[in-house]
C-alpha cells in the first residue's frame, strides 16, 4: 500500500530547488495557475506514482505524487 501524497502550501518564502526535488521526489516540473505555481514530479506518471487529490482539485486535473503550491511572495520567478 502506497503512502497518501501531501500537498504542501508555501506562501512567504520559496523553496530552493533542492528543497522543491526533495518534497516531490525527483524532477521538478512547475504547472502555472492564476494564482499561484504548483510544483510536481514531472516523472509522477512514469513512476506510477499515486493520485493527489488535493492538488488534482487545485489544478483540475489528475496529479500523481507530492506537490508544493507556491502562493503569494513564495511563488518562483
Amino acid at each position: 500500500m502506497s503512502l497518501p501524497c501531501t500537498t504542501k502550501i508555501l506562501e512567504t518564502s520559496p523553496p530552493t530547488l533542492e528543497e522543491a526535488q526533495k518534497e516531490v521526489g525527483g524532477m521538478v516540473e512547475m504547472i502555472r495557475l492564476p494564482d499561484g505555481q504548483l510544483l510536481v514530479n514531472e516523472e509522477g506518471y512514469i513512476k506510477q506514482l499515486a493520485l493527489n487529490p488535493t492538488a488534482s482539485e487545485i489544478v483540475g486535473h489528475n496529479i500523481v505524487g507530492n506537490a508544493l503550491f507556491l502562493k503569494g511572495s513564495a511563488k518562483w520567478d
